[in-house]
């Protein structure tokens, strides 16, 4: 549709349409396409600290230019991480998303065994494996 350079009245408005047109840039950068990554951290263990690492690690991902996904963010507000079932479940969901994502992004010094089968999946598969240290520092693991 556009910004229009004049007024309701027909009379150039140059502040209107500058104004107008830089809003609606900001908001075609904020809707451009972005591709989803999955985001690979610890959540066992620490919880509350793992948690606020995961967070870390999906801005991080943000300011990259990508969508992250964080089932470790998600599924515990409502799965008991306890309990064996909700916890296969939470894997279970986890691996749906995961396989809708363009890659896996493995964040931390620390491999925890729910992060070694989301690795392993993600190998058997195929998909694009990127790692990263704690600190957003992109590493590189022999396969």
């Amino acid at each position: 549709m556009g910004v229009s350079r004049y007024n309701s009245e027909g009379y150039p408005d140059p502040t209107t349409y500058g104004a107008l047109s830089h809003i609606e840039k900001e908001t075609k950068v904020a809707r451009a396409y972005r591709p989803m990554v999955y985001v690979c951290s610890p959540f066992s263990g620490d919880v509350a600290r793992n948690m606020a690492n995961a967070r870390r690690y999906s801005r991080y991902a943000v300011e990259q230019g990508y969508i992250p996904i964080a089932p470790r963010l998600l599924f515990p507000q409502f799965l008991n991480d306890n309990d064996v079932t909700e916890r296969e479940m939470g894997l279970h969901f986890g691996n749906v998303l995961m396989s809708h994502c363009s890659e896996v992004w493995v964040f931390g010094e620390i491999i925890s065994a729910g992060m070694d089968a989301e690795i392993r999946r993600a190998k058997r598969k195929n998909y694009k494996l990127r790692y990263f240290s704690s600190d957003l520092k992109e590493v590189s693991k022999n396969a």
